[in-house]
């Protein structure tokens, strides 16, 4: 499970943060995560409880927003999920296409109290 050491990672960054912003206190963090990224989100939060013991942030929530994996189909130029539609565009069935988002994990916002 190497969510943990990503998430030791974000919690050290948003600490990083926190503390180059003289704030006090974090409510909750905020993460981004894609459909089709290496991370999977019910592990990181499982992990996430562990990676703040101790830490300024122990208190914070964490919360997670999944990123559709979309494509632009090079066919039709139309944009579609490509894991709802099998990485074929529904609108005209071609193959063929270039990745849009999905991927990402991204800390997305820090909320302090």
């Amino acid at each position: 499970m190497h969510e943990l050491g990503v998430v030791i990672g974000v919690v050290k960054k948003v600490i990083q943060v926190a503390e180059s912003n003289q704030l006090q206190s974090v409510d909750t963090i905020v993460l981004q995560i894609g459909q089709l990224s290496s991370m999977i989100p019910t592990y990181i939060q499982t992990c996430y409880p562990a990676a703040v013991d101790g830490t300024m942030l122990e208190k914070t929530k964490l919360e997670i927003e999944i990123l559709p994996a979309n494509a632009l189909c090079k066919a039709c130029h139309q944009v579609f999920n490509i894991i709802e539609n099998r990485s074929q565009c529904p609108h005209c069935d071609s193959d063929e296409w270039g990745l849009l988002s999905g991927k990402e994990f991204i800390i997305k916002e820090i909320i302090a109290q």
